[in-house]
């Protein structure tokens, strides 16, 4: 029998509620730390950040030294996956990625058949040296994108507002798309296995772009791969906890809950948990959802949001977190804010 677990953050995925509610927030380690921003002026570009192991550590810890979130999520990006199969990435300051786009079938030919985990090593480092630097009481997350999200990178070759160029291949490609998400299904379960061995106690999947597919196109290029990956992952570590994050998939949350896919399901800021919760079972555990921008505007916003979220999921297995990724204009003094609201 595998014992009881004693951080308040895993005993939320085990479906215990816990009270005050565990809290972390997306993109905790990020540009709205002064902090963070002189590590990443030492680092050089943005991936030299994710793959220097001491770097990647020190602004992971940082947003726990200052706030003492309850999970450290290690600092990454969901597209060293499309880097490591060989497709070209890079970050432009103040435009974001860019990647050479893959967009039929011999373009992806070209990358690697399986994914070459030790050009990920310095990802695992990471996780390694955050297992020996962390506080005893804060859980490890690691995580990866979803194979609709990722993929939509890796046609368009950068962020686009509403996925058109990655819904298009879809339809007018079905078989090149269907390709391209099973070789990310496999090998993004590859990489979270391989999380978990390295010491990351729970892993979220991002599908950030969720909002973008069609009712027609949903279950095929997200709920499926992402099951797919869960599925996996559990089969060769059975003690792996997930969080699933879909935005914009509120109308699916249900169906999520009763595919058991994920031990908790993260929820955008477009919900309500007052409605949304009473229709998921009450054992399934839930995470979220302050609207980023009420964090950036503090004050009565800021308590009122927190307090509609805390009135909502008391007796639920919840942890607190915002509805996507903190924005680099939130000012610090408001996080404390948000803190000190959840924990009183």
């Amino acid at each position: 029998m595998s014992k009881r677990p004693t951080k308040a953050i895993l005993r939320v995925l085990n479906g215990e509620p816990v009270w005050p509610l565990p809290i972390w927030i997306m993109r905790q380690a990020g540009r709205y730390l002064p902090e963070y921003r002189e590590t990443r002026a030492q680092a050089g570009s943005f991936l030299d950040l994710c793959y220097n192991p001491r770097l990647a550590e020190e602004v992971t810890l940082q947003p726990i030294r200052r706030f003492g979130f309850d999970a450290a999520i290690m600092f990454s990006d969901i597209l060293v996956i499309p880097h490591a199969l060989g497709q070209e990435v890079r970050f432009v300051e103040n435009e974001g990625p860019k990647l050479d786009p893959i967009t039929t079938m011999a373009d992806l030919n070209r990358l690697a058949d399986e994914i070459p985990l030790e050009r990920l090593d310095p990802v695992f480092e990471t996780l390694d040296r955050l297992s020996a630097s962390l506080p005893r009481e804060t859980t490890l997350l690691g995580f990866c994108g979803a194979p609709w999200t990722v993929a939509s990178y890796m046609i368009a070759g950068k962020g686009t507002p509403d996925q058109a160029p990655a819904r298009l291949t879809a339809y007018r490609d079905p078989a090149f798309m269907a390709a391209l998400i099973d070789r990310l299904v496999v090998a993004s379960t590859k990489y979270l296995i391989r999380q978990i061995d390295a010491g990351a106690e729970a892993v979220q999947i991002f599908e950030s772009f969720g909002s973008a597919l069609p009712p027609a196109l949903f279950d095929t290029l997200s709920l499926d791969p992402i099951r797919r990956m869960v599925e996996g992952l559990k089969a060769a570590r059975p003690d792996a906890k997930v969080i699933v994050f879909v935005r914009g998939g509120g109308s699916h949350l249900h169906r999520f809950a009763a595919a058991g896919v994920g031990d908790a399901l993260a929820l955008d800021w477009t919900l309500d948990p007052a409605l949304v919760l009473p229709t998921l079972p009450n054992h399934v555990a839930t995470q979220g959802n302050l609207d980023p921008l009420a964090l950036i505007a503090g004050g009565e916003a800021l308590t009122k949001g927190v307090d509609h979220i805390l009135s909502a999921v008391r007796g639920r297995p919840h942890i607190f977190n915002l509805g996507h990724g903190i924005l680099p204009e939130t000012p610090t003094d408001h996080v404390a804010q948000l803190i000190a609201r959840v924990r009183a």
